[in-house]
Formats: structure tokens, C-alpha cells, sequence
């Protein structure tokens, strides 16, 4: 896959505003999972996360979705949205080029709205603003419209009006993502740079290490190093998350993706 058919990008939202089931919408509309697989808040693996509702680590899935004709892989890095988790949101955003900023259609600009979109601001990611929640009876659209204006420059016409739950304005908000967000600069013939932006342990496999490529690629069997630690590893298996993990030969400049090494 081509740089230019790749979009990485993240969900920046306060808490409670539906991030995770934005994210499963996005899931469900591009195909990446089936209705029936779907389970509510799809993204939040661990069990805490479910149980509390909240999104703790960074997680990341690749989706396929076909715009006028062109296929584009379409990177979700999901951040937390809670406040005591802003170094995790601010290291998935380094990995993005854009960002979807979700402001509760009742709620409003909250907090942690406006602290989490300076975040992507200061990093040069480009904003793709969503009035998530439309279909409610309690829905504020216009007064919103205008927090968002006055405390984020936001300017009205840009704002996608989105409802995760029902699906409505999802399609306008993935023609978003493709036409507004940039994609990755990066060369996959230069020397191999990967950025880190999470990791778990897998009683299995060992510690999978979450990376988006900067430049170069990684193939299976390749020796890397590490420059934080100064240690080489090799390679083991290399893939991308579909949400479940999906092996795969090689990963490119611009892609995101998980590492096993010895």
C-alpha cells in the first residue's frame, strides 16, 4: 500500500462524548468486523476498560474502506479520553496526521475536549470536527456549533454531524477522513524509523510491541534495534491489527502495525 492511500488518525474526545462506539461504528461501516461480531465497545480489550466504560491503553486497527473507486487503509489509533491518561493520548497522537475531535451534541465543548484538541493542534494534526449524539431529543446542534466556534475557532460549516449509535453521518465522516486528513510522508526505501507508541504482554507470544513505520520497511526475519535501549532483536512476527492480530511478510513507511521480536 502507497503512502497516499494511507490515513492515520485518532479520536480526541472527552469522556463519555461516544468515542468507543464511534469507534465500533467505524468498524462496522468499513466491514472490518460483522454486526454479529460486533461487541459494544470493540476497541477496549481489557477488562477493566469495559466494565468502567472507559478506554485506558492506546489500541490500534486497521480498516479497508473504497472511496470514488480507490482502496485506502485507514489506521484508527484509539487514545483515551480520560483525563488521567493524557501522556497515552498524546503518544498516540504523534503517531497521526489528523484527528476527529467528538463533541457530545448535549454536552457540548467540555475540559477535556479543549485540552485534548490543543494537544492535536500543537502537534500539526489536521482537525476533522464531529457533533457526535444528533438523534438525541435533548440535542443542543446549533448552540454547539457555536461553543465550538468561539472556543476552538471552529468554523461551522467543517463540523460533521454524526450519530455512532444510529449511523447516521458516518459515511460523510470516512469521505472526511480520506479528503481532509494528509497522508503520511515517508519513504519505504530509506532506513528503517518506526516510532513506539504502546505495547502489551501475550502469555504466548511474549511483548508485542505497537509501531507506526516513519520510513523504510520492516520485513520478518530482519534484525532492528531499539535506540532507547541500544539492543537488537530479530524480528519474529510482524502484522497488523483487524481488530484481532493478522500476521503479515512486511510493513511499510506510512503503515501501523505490531512487532514481536526475541
Amino acid at each position: 500500500m502507497d503512502c497516499k492511500h494511507i490515513r492515520n488518525f485518532s479520536i480526541i474526545a472527552h469522556i463519555d462524548h461516544g468515542k468507543s462506539t464511534l469507534a465500533d461504528r467505524l468498524l462496522e461501516s468499513t466491514g472490518t468486523v460483522e454486526k454479529r461480531q460486533l461487541k459494544e465497545q470493540m476497541l477496549d480489550d481489557m477488562e477493566l476498560e469495559r466494565q468502567r466504560g472507559i478506554t485506558i491503553k492506546a489500541r490500534a486497527v486497521r480498516m479497508e474502506y473504497r472511496h470514488k473507486g480507490e482502496l485506502y487503509e485507514l489506521n484508527l489509533i484509539d487514545t483515551p479520553g480520560h483525563v488521567d491518561f493524557h501522556y497515552e493520548v498524546s503518544r498516540s497522537l504523534a503517531c497521526c496526521e489528523g484527528a476527529l475531535l467528538l463533541v457530545d451534541a448535549f454536552q457540548g465543548v467540555e475540559a477535556q475536549t479543549v485540552a485534548n484538541a490543543y494537544a492535536a493542534i500543537n502537534l500539526d494534526l489536521t482537525i476533522v470536527p464531529v457533533i457526535n449524539k444528533v438523534d438525541l431529543v435533548h440535542a443542543r446542534v446549533d448552540e454547539v456549533l457555536r461553543e465550538m466556534e468561539q472556543s476552538l475557532a471552529i468554523e461551522p460549516s467543517e463540523v460533521i454531524k454524526a450519530s455512532a449509535k444510529t449511523g447516521i453521518g458516518i459515511d460523510d465522516l470516512l469521505a472526511a477522513i480520506i479528503e481532509r486528513i494528509p497522508p503520511p510522508k515517508g519513504d519505504p526505501d530509506a532506513t528503517l524509523r518506526a516510532m513506539i507508541f504502546d505495547s502489551h504482554y501475550d502469555s504466548y507470544r511474549g511483548a508485542i510491541t505497537y509501531v507506526r513505520l516513519v520510513d523504510g520497511t520492516v520485513t520478518k526475519g530482519q534484525k532492528i534495534r531499539f535506540l532507547e535501549t541500544g539492543t537488537t532483536h530479530e524480528v519474529l512476527e510482524l502484522g497488523q491489527f483487524v481488530p484481532q492480530r493478522r500476521a503479515c511478510e512486511t510493513l511499510s513507511a506510512g503503515q501501523v502495525g505490531y512487532l514481536v521480536c526475541n
